[in-house]
C-alpha cells in the first residue's frame, strides 16, 4: 500500500523536464495500452459483478460456489488494481498536473479512488474474508449443510452461537467488499463518460 501511494504521488508531482507541449501527438503505443487497460477493467468488473457471481451462485451448491469465489476473489481485485494503475499513470503521463482543469481532476481524482480502493480491498478485506468462508464451510460440512442452491440454509447450525458469529462477520465484510466494488464501477463509468465525450470516431 506504501508502495502504491509513492507510485500514484510521484506520477501527480510535475517534473518540469517531464512537461508536455498541448497538442503534442501521443503515443500510439500508449494510447493503446491505456484503452485496453480501461475496456479490460470495465470488463472484468461487469462480467465478475453481474454474469459470474449471479450466475454461479444460482446454478451451483454454495459451497463449490464459495470455493470458485475463493480463487476468483484475490485474483479479480489483483488484476483490477494492476489495470487501474495502468489506466491512471498512462492517463497523467498524458495530462500534466499543471493541464488540468476541473474535469481533468475529477477523472484523476476518480481513477486514484478506483485503484486505491481495489488495492485496500485486495489487501485488507479479501484475506479474512477468505478465512471467514473456510471457518464457516467447515462447520457447515460437519453439520451436513452447504449443498443448497441459491439460497442459506443453516439447518441445525441456526441455534450456535459461534457459527452465526463467523456467518454475520463473514457477511459484514462481504458487503463492504460488494459496496467498494460498486464504488470503483462508478468510478469507472465515469472516465467512461469522459472517454466517450471525447470521441471523434462517431
Amino acid at each position: 500500500m506504501i508502495a502504491a501511494v509513492l507510485c500514484v504521488t510521484s506520477a501527480l508531482v510535475p517534473i518540469k523536464d517531464k512537461v508536455q507541449v498541448a497538442g503534442h501527438p501521443h503515443s500510439r503505443t500508449a494510447s493503446f495500452i491505456y484503452l485496453a487497460s480501461f475496456v479490460m477493467h470495465l470488463g472484468a468488473q461487469i462480467w465478475m459483478t453481474f454474469v459470474s457471481g449471479l450466475s454461479l451462485y444460482f446454478a451451483l451448491p454454495r459451497h463449490i460456489f464459495g470455493e470458485v469465489q475463493r480463487i476468483l476473489f484475490p485474483r479479480y481485485f489483483t488484476i483490477n488494481a494492476c489495470l487501474s494503475l495502468t489506466t491512471l499513470l498512462i492517463f497523467v503521463k498524458h495530462h500534466p498536473a499543471h493541464t488540468w482543469d476541473a474535469e481533468i481532476a475529477i477523472q484523476v481524482c476518480a481513477m486514484s479512488g478506483a485503484f486505491f480502493l481495489e488495492l485496500l480491498i485486495r489487501l485488507y478485506l479479501t484475506p479474512p474474508l477468505l478465512q471467514l468462508i473456510v471457518q464457516k464451510n467447515s462447520l457447515e460440512r460437519a453439520a451436513g449443510v452447504g449443498n443448497e442452491i441459491g439460497r442459506h440454509n443453516p439447518g441445525p447450525l441456526k441455534h450456535c452461537p459461534h457459527y452465526l458469529n463467523i456467518h454475520h462477520a463473514f457477511r459484514r465484510v462481504h458487503v463492504y467488499i460488494a459496496m467498494g466494488n460498486m464504488l470503483t464501477m462508478g468510478c469507472t463509468v465515469l472516465h467512461l463518460h469522459y472517454i466517450a465525450s471525447k470521441l471523434c470516431v462517431l
